[in-house]
């Protein structure tokens, strides 16, 4: 791997980081947590001058985070590990990152986001929240800009949320709740059995839902797992 690979990334290593003041202080030390946060805050800011807080948000907070374990299966599946001669490798880049993630899965640099590639993912999200929460709103007859950013502010303490799991997986740091030991089992099992199943990361329902949260006895041993060639 190239210095260029590496340039203006973390060299640090998910591996040294044994204790969860560790991990916060790693975690908020990195550009792209802060930009999460930071759009998050001004939605959040944004929806408390455009109404109260009602039964129809609660119910937008329950269907933002039902649809993340999609969200993330589809950007995982289709961006993330999209084929190397695709458009979306050669072109937009989407999976870069991500292949080296693979080869290295404990290097920081590669697991979490970069600054730009948080704020283009919150770019997307923008304009996907003008679909199903103005869908949903009409539906209910809920007013358009709450929901609107209701779902926005949500979705996006989610990618944060995903950023700060995903991290917590790869350190020498283990939680003991039941969810937490789910989540890091079903993740290695994506990086170390095969990397064609498992997709999901604070979330398996898009696996269950999909098909590709299989036993791990039932999927044979990748070798393409760290290359994804």
């Amino acid at each position: 791997m190239s210095a260029l690979d590496y340039a203006g990334r973390s060299e640090a290593r998910a591996t040294d980081l044994k204790t969860l003041p560790d991990v916060a202080r790693t975690f908020f030390s990195e550009s792209a947590p802060r930009v999460i946060l930071a759009g998050t805050a001004i939605v959040v800011v944004a929806r408390s001058f455009v109404g109260s807080f009602g039964l129809v948000d609660l119910a937008t907070v329950g269907l933002s985070v039902l649809l993340i374990g999609f969200i993330e299966w589809v950007i995982h599946v289709y961006w993330l590990h999209a084929p190397q001669d695709s458009y979306r490798m050669q072109r937009m880049k989407t999976g870069v990152s991500h292949r080296q993630h693979h080869v290295d899965p404990d290097s920081v640099g590669f697991l979490l986001l970069t600054a730009p590639d948080a704020t283009g993912y919150m770019v997307v999200l923008l304009a996907w929240h003008a679909t199903w929460p103005l869908l949903f709103a009409g539906v209910v007859g809920a007013p358009l800009l709450a929901t609107y950013l209701t779902a926005l502010a949500t979705t996006y303490f989610l990618v944060g949320y995903y950023e700060w799991v995903h991290l917590l997986i790869h350190t020498s740091y283990r939680p003991k709740t039941s969810y937490f030991k789910r989540v890091a089992s079903h993740h290695r099992l994506h990086h170390y059995r095969n990397e064609q199943y498992w997709m999901g990361v604070t979330s398996r329902l898009g696996d269950h839902t999909l098909g590709t949260a299989p036993a791990k006895s039932d999927v044979p041993l990748s070798e393409t797992a760290r290359t994804l060639s």
